[in-house]
């Protein structure tokens, strides 16, 4: 069996290689790397996949006789999986396999697999630093000592001292994964937890609202959780911004494009929110003429909420155990249908 590990910088192809030796064992394979440029290089659509390297004619050489490849980006296009007619699987190391046509590869007979909740704990731990760095306005202290050489008291002043997590109303749209790990931390700290997501069901940690704009008036802190779909692009517009208490501080890490960036600029230069911390945007890499750079009151990383190592190697590890599910005939525990 030949194998193509298609890393990159972030889930490298030394980590995929040690995850297909712990799950293939005594099976004999020959393998063969592909490093591609991410994140170095920013990904984006290829042809008809989104978030994909622009890679195609160096993948295609590389899938030269191979039956499986490892990957987090690597663009498996329509023309990319038609000159690879020896490919049986794509494991893809990342929560969704948006980089491959999943129904050109249905119709060539290639399973597709995916990790999901990969970096669910990285992106919740990250959620909450956010909200501390928000709150607290640990950015603007740093800044004003570090950089600017000021001793600044107005920082212990009460208008600009900020709220603790403690038995602060914390509203989570989204109860997935990550989610869910927010709130349980969330609740250590002693914050009122609630939540708003339709589509789960059971109990929750904390209250669930019965509406959206129920959670919206009680929520100083609103922390996004949903996935993007047509439902829910532009889920937090102005008219629900609008709904927040004064002075409320609204958090980000999951999808840019669940968040209205005017209307949110909007209500941070009226003085309507109190603060702002984002790790995604609704156009990525964040443009140097963005709005939100030269808003106040916000605090802004490039999408690396779900950044740690141990995300890699988890991403590198499920992948390669749906490898070696496949190598024994056994039923895949994360392929789409």
């Amino acid at each position: 069996m030949r194998v193509l590990a298609a890393g990159d910088h972030f889930v490298r192809n030394d980590l995929i290689a040690g995850a297909l030796r712990r799950h293939l064992g005594d099976t004999p394979y020959e393998l063969a790397e592909l490093t591609l440029p991410w994140p170095l290089e920013p990904f984006g659509p290829v042809a008809e996949v989104a978030e994909a390297s622009d890679a195609e004619d160096e993948l295609i050489k590389a899938l030269d006789g191979v039956e499986v490849c490892v990957t987090q980006m690597a663009p498996f296009t329509e023309r990319v999986l038609s000159a690879a007619p020896s490919l049986r699987m794509i494991a893809v190391c990342r929560g969704g396999p948006v980089n491959v046509n999943a129904a050109a590869a249905a119709e060539r007979g290639v399973r597709v697999c995916f990790a999901p909740g990969r970096n669910a704990a990285s992106t919740a731990e990250f959620t909450i630093g956010l909200m501390l760095c928000a709150l607290r306005r640990i950015p603007s202290a740093h800044q004003s000592l570090a950089l600017e050489g000021d001793w600044d008291g107005s920082f212990y002043t009460y208008e600009r001292s900020g709220l603790e997590l403690e038995d602060t109303p914390v509203g989570l749209v989204g109860y997935g994964a990550v989610g869910s790990r927010v709130a349980r931390v969330l609740t250590a700290f002693g914050a009122e937890v609630e939540v708003y997501d339709p589509y789960v069901r059971g109990d929750v940690l904390g209250v669930r609202a019965r509406s959206l704009e129920a959670l919206l008036t009680r929520s100083r802190v609103l922390s996004l959780h949903a996935r993007l779909t047509p439902e829910t692009r532009g889920l937090i517009g102005a008219r629900e911004l609008a709904l927040l208490p004064h002075g409320s501080v609204v958090v980000n890490a999951a999808r840019g494009a669940l968040l209205d960036t005017g209307a949110l600029c909007d209500a941070l230069e009226t003085g309507r929110l109190a603060a702002a911390a984002l790790d995604t945007y609704e156009q990525e890499p964040l443009p140097v003429s963005s709005r939100l750079r030269s808003t106040p009151n916000v605090v802004l990383t490039p999408h690396v909420a779900g950044a740690s190592r141990a995300v890699a190697r988890k991403a590198a590890e499920i992948a390669a155990a749906e490898v070696g599910r496949l190598v024994r005939g056994e039923p895949l525990a994360h392929a789409l249908s």
